[in-house]
């Protein structure tokens, strides 16, 4: 069994993207500059910005942090993206989800101007992305493409059960690994709350994306010997062992699945980095696409 290492992988990319920044900076080409709308103070989402700030910094990139109370109306939240929007400095940005329960997120989404969505989002990019066109892919899949890759991973001909079918995650992972791609070209069946005999299915799967939110869901005896497994899922679960008094856990159970793996990512450390990694991949592409 072998561990698909995010933590390292990230890092690796993160290594290559300084690389690429100071070219550019001897070059004299403009440095990009990600900025993060953060609205209220949910404590993982201000985790995460919190991390894409420390990123930037560390590939040398420019980052802005937005942070509005929680109470601000939706239309000053759309003013605020307009003013991002028309800000030339500015190469993309992000907002972090979830927004509070009075504010529309896709009218949030829809909002970000297509050529500045490095979290790949808007209704225009999924579509280039549908249609295998160069465009700035969603992170999370992107991610996990990118681990696939680098372990040499083969999809090729496989059968890939995605459970979950997020607009973030489930239904492009889905489109990505079945479409004519150097690490795709694999038949995919998309599972979700309404699948009956999912058991049946898993079974027949030589790669499992579990991504539907439910800690330690998938287990040992729902899997073949040899599966490849991308675990998506992080959930803070209480354990009173710990000094926290909660562990991360994963939508794979991992004790159990890790058993019979070929591969398999583990949580924290698999996904979770190569979306930060991404993000900062898709935010060098904005600026060089101004070049």
């Amino acid at each position: 069994m072998t561990l698909l290492d995010g933590k390292t992988t990230s890092n690796q990319i993160k290594d290559e993207i300084t690389e690429a920044i100071a070219k550019r900076k001897a070059e004299g080409k403009k440095i990009p500059h990600l900025a993060a709308v953060l609205v209220g103070s949910d404590g993982a989402s201000m985790t995460y910005v919190n991390s894409k700030v420390k990123s930037c910094e560390r590939v040398g990139f420019r980052s802005t942090l937005v942070k509005l109370d929680a109470s601000i109306t939706e239309e000053t939240l759309l003013n605020e993206i307009k003013k991002l929007n028309t800000d030339d400095d500015i190469d993309g940005f992000i907002v972090q989800l979830p927004l509070p329960k009075h504010i529309d997120d896709q009218k949030v989404i829809m909002a970000v101007h297509p050529d500045k969505d490095v979290d790949g989002f808007h209704p225009m990019n999924v579509g280039k992305m549908a249609l295998n066109l160069p465009t700035f892919l969603s992170a999370t899949p992107y991610g996990i493409l990118e681990l696939l890759e680098r372990y040499k991973v083969e999809t090729s001909g496989k059968h890939v059960v995605v459970i979950g079918r997020s607009h973030i995650v489930g239904e492009p992972m889905s489109i990505l690994l079945a479409q004519k791609r150097r690490y795709g070209n694999a038949t995919v069946t998309l599972t979700h709350s309404r699948t009956k005999n999912l058991k049946e299915i898993t079974l027949q799967a030589d790669m499992i994306v579990a991504a539907l939110g439910i800690p330690e869901f998938l287990t040992g005896d729902m899997v073949k010997e040899g599966v490849v497994i991308i675990d998506v899922g992080i959930t803070r679960v209480d354990d009173p062992s710990k000094p926290r008094g909660y562990r991360l856990a994963g939508d794979v159970h991992f004790e159990s699945v890790s058993k019979k793996a070929s591969y398999i990512t583990p949580v924290p450390g698999g996904v979770g980095p190569m979306t930060i990694a991404m993000l900062l991949k898709n935010t060098l592409l904005a600026c060089e696409n101004k070049d």
